[in-house]
């Protein structure tokens, strides 16, 4: 007798009118047509069943301050930070929490139960990290938030971020995080991912910095970043995220590149939405989109993720906590508009930031964490195209969310009275 059995579940590796047994909060079987017993169960009429959805980049300490201290009118990566500079003096502990358990509120509504989210630290106060190391204890029975200790300001270039940086990591901070395009030269860039790199080393930490977020094609601190990986031995644990400079780069250079980020171990984090909303504001026309090589690195084996970087705060006014609507960007703005393309950039929303992220029983497995997205779609293309309603979001086997079915009716005559957005070939 489990305690909970979903019927009829379509998984996202194409399986279909599979049975999902859970028991104390973990996934006990997945078969077809399980011969079995539950204290309750739920018919998921052949629809998607998928695990959770993971942003593996965003900024909870800014989110939804949109607004604060004003509006940024030209929608720019420097006004944005600029304003953050100026709502920095303003924050305090209580809005801080405030804002960030709110959006996990919208996080889980929309089946997204693990975040890892980059928390300035340039602030001496570290009221941030104070804030969101209270909001990670807070949300850990529905989610999981892991917390990088980000320098907006320049490790090297902002007086006392290092010792910040390093404070926050004694109080707990999950990550190692850095910023070396946004330090006074290359030299000093260069220098603070060796510096940091030898931080997380030293900690057995993992690492994910804001690297090479710049049109610039002679931005090239990824290509720092997998030598220090290799020199220090952190295969596995080194993310770069945005690398969006390698959208300028030669395709010669590039060449080079990917297969030394491979070797390394380097994951890639590309984050759609603010990508092509903050690069190529100096360009007139032909206007480049910014978003790094995402099938490219795919297809030279590097792991890529899509984050959503950032919701209704100083760089981007929109957002609502959907990882289908950061995918749905990839897609598009990426060309991946083949079948095993549109299944990849599936992945990069769930699977591939989970392993980026480290998380421990993911998946849908006998012995996974029963962590599950019932989704109003028949496939993971199908859930892209249409952004589709979370059903139901399971924490431990336990529902955390609900959401009713998308349908529209219609009063046409001669037509049917109800639409199904969805494309049934049954």
């Amino acid at each position: 007798m489990f305690d909970l059995i979903l019927r009829h579940c379509t998984l996202p590796d194409g399986r279909k009118d599979v049975d999902i047994a859970i028991e104390g909060g973990r996934i006990a079987a997945v078969a077809p047509r399980l011969a079995a017993e539950a204290a309750a169960e739920i018919d998921a009429a052949g629809q998607l069943v998928t695990p959770p959805f993971v942003d593996a980049h965003f900024h909870m300490d800014s989110t939804l301050s949109f607004g604060l201290p004003r509006v940024n009118q030209s929608g720019t990566l420097l006004e944005g930070i600029a304003l953050w500079g100026e709502l920095k003096p303003l924050l305090t502990q209580e809005a801080l929490v405030e804002r960030a358990l709110a959006y996990c509120d919208w996080a889980v509504a929309k089946g997204l139960l693990a975040i890892r989210s980059h928390v300035d630290i340039c602030d001496p106060r570290l009221l941030a990290v104070e804030a969101l190391l209270h909001v990670r204890e807070r949300v850990k029975p529905y989610l999981d938030l892991q917390l990088v200790a980000f320098p907006q300001d320049g490790v090297l270039r902002a007086p006392g971020a290092l010792d910040n940086l390093r404070r926050a990591l004694d109080m707990g901070v999950d990550v190692v995080g850095g910023i070396p395009h946004f330090e006074r030269t290359m030299a000093d860039g260069a220098a603070s991912v060796a510096l940091l790199c030898e931080e997380a080393a030293a900690r057995g930490l993992r690492v994910d910095m804001h690297c090479d977020e710049s049109d610039d094609p002679m931005s090239r601190h990824i290509e720092t970043l997998a030598s220090e990986t290799v020199r220090l031995g952190l295969q596995g644990r080194v993310t770069g995220s945005h690398l969006t400079s390698m959208h300028s780069m030669d395709n010669y250079y590039v060449s080079k590149l990917l297969p030394l980020m491979r070797e390394a171990g380097v994951a890639a984090i590309a984050n759609p939405l603010i990508n092509i909303t903050l690069q190529g504001r100096h360009d007139t026309y032909p206007k480049r989109r910014g978003m790094t090589r995402v099938p490219e690195l795919l297809a030279a084996g590097v792991p890529v993720a899509f984050g959503h970087d950032c919701v209704m705060d100083p760089w981007y006014s929109l957002g609502t906590g959907d990882m289908l609507e950061v995918a749905h960007m990839g897609l598009h703005v990426g060309q991946m508009t083949g079948q095993d393309a549109m299944r990849a950039c599936f992945a990069a929303v769930t699977e591939t930031p989970a392993r980026i992220l480290g998380l421990e029983g993911y998946g849908i497995a006998p012995g996974c964490r029963a962590d599950l997205v019932l989704l109003q779609a028949s496939d993971p293309v199908e859930a892209i195209r249409l952004r589709a309603t979370r059903l139901l979001v399971m924490r431990g086997g336990k529902i955390v969310a609900r959401t009713p079915a998308a349908t529209a009716t219609l009063d046409l005559p001669g037509r049917a009275a109800s639409v199904d957005f969805r494309l049934r070939r049954d």
